[in-house]
């Protein structure tokens, strides 16, 4: 198998990883509550910090991967653009879990994150205005922000972090699997192969 290709398939698995060491670490901690908590308060419990942090490391360190195909898809400035901001976003996700709630920088980091997540979304729908998952893209970016203006706003079930933190984990899911350049042009290349196989 191609360097180009396992790159692509172990970009995509990290989201997948991530989500899954998160909400294993929510089962494990009895007292976790959706409507009350943040997630990275699992990063402070020494029955579940491992397990949170270590799934945001290693999650970065494999959606690093994914930047390369991003970067090789690339066919303008802003495509470019949208392969630097995901690295940047994959570092600032490691690096909550680098540093955790209860160390100084985890807020900036935090922050860094999503803010980066919703520049991917919307530089890649402005890249792709003109594809239906590019606009599907800008989508994401404004359920994102619309996401945190309710919390804000106090239109969640509650108080905690965690459910719009969801929301953002599972938005970089979707977009890395199934609505980036990468995944729409893999899924493009797999349906010419079953063509061609089936003439």
């Amino acid at each position: 198998m191609q360097r180009l290709e396992l790159a692509r398939r172990g970009g995509q698995l990290a989201p997948i990883l991530t989500l899954a060491s998160i909400l294993t670490a929510t089962v494990v901690a009895p007292w976790f509550s959706w409507p009350r908590d943040a997630l990275s308060e699992l990063g402070v419990d020494p029955a579940t910090a491992l397990l949170f942090n270590g799934g945001l490391i290693l999650g970065a360190l494999v959606a690093l991967l994914y930047t390369v195909p991003l970067w090789q898809a690339a066919t303008t400035h802003l495509a470019r653009l949208v392969s630097v901001l995901f690295s940047l976003t994959a570092v600032t996700m490691g690096l909550v879990g680098v540093f955790p709630m209860n160390r100084p920088l985890h807020f900036a980091v935090a922050v860094s994150f999503y803010l980066l997540l919703t520049a991917t979304l919307a530089v890649d729908g402005l890249a792709r205005r003109g594809e239906t998952t590019g606009r599907l893209s800008l989508a994401l970016a404004a359920v994102h922000l619309v996401s945190w203006g309710l919390w804000a706003r106090g239109l969640f079930p509650g108080p905690g972090l965690a459910l719009p933190e969801l929301v953002g984990a599972v938005i970089l899911a979707v977009w890395v699997v199934g609505l980036s350049p990468v995944a729409t042009e893999s899924a493009d290349s797999r349906r010419r192969h079953t063509r061609a196989a089936r003439r």
